[in-house]
């Protein structure tokens, strides 16, 4: 796994070594982004953009995002040993001003009344394929209104998954990749 483009181009990223992480796969971030810079139903600009990455797992995604210019990204991730890869992997980039790591349960950190002082760009939730309230976190967000009007939802799913998304929210694309499936939302 590596970054692909961008300011860090190439970099080699720590991988986890068990099973309970499943990272986004090259092929998969590589399509997403592609789509973002040339579909005309995404207007989202990567560079200067603020990102929430939950379930971020080793942070491809997000770094992704720090590669290519994005001014900030949130890191949500409560998994001890998926933290430790996190943290392995922004040292490899050695930046620390645009970015912060929030190591809790986002259904739990969104449940309370704890707060974000930032609105997104880009929202990007990768969840387990088995998490099934992935609609109540959508639920959570939407209320917080922390994603900006312009803005958009990715969710990263496997392609067998029947979850029926929330109707509050519009689904502008959807792309299967090998087995994920991936939703474009705002």
């Amino acid at each position: 796994m590596r970054i692909i483009s961008g300011k860090f181009k190439g970099k080699k990223l720590y991988l986890p070594q068990d099973k309970e992480t499943r990272p986004l796969k090259d092929l998969v971030k590589e399509s997403i982004f592609n789509l973002l810079f040339h579909s005309n139903k995404i207007n989202v600009d990567i560079e200067g953009s603020s990102v929430l990455d939950l379930f971020s797992g080793s942070g491809s995604f997000g770094l992704e995002c720090i590669s290519r210019g994005s001014k900030n990204v949130y890191f949500f991730e409560n998994y001890s040993k998926a933290i430790q890869i996190l943290k392995k992997n922004l040292n490899l980039i050695n930046r620390n001003e645009n970015y912060k790591i929030f190591e809790n349960d986002c259904f739990d950190f969104f449940n309370s009344k704890k707060g974000i002082d930032l609105k997104f760009d880009i929202i990007f939730i990768d969840p387990p394929y088995k998490e099934l309230n992935v609609n109540i976190l959508l639920e959570k967000l939407i209320n917080r209104k922390i994603l900006k009007k312009n803005g958009i939802i990715i969710m990263h799913r496997h392609k067998k998954d029947k979850l029926e998304i929330n109707k509050k929210i519009k689904i502008l694309d959807v792309r299967n990749y090998g087995v994920s499936k991936v939703y474009f939302c705002n």
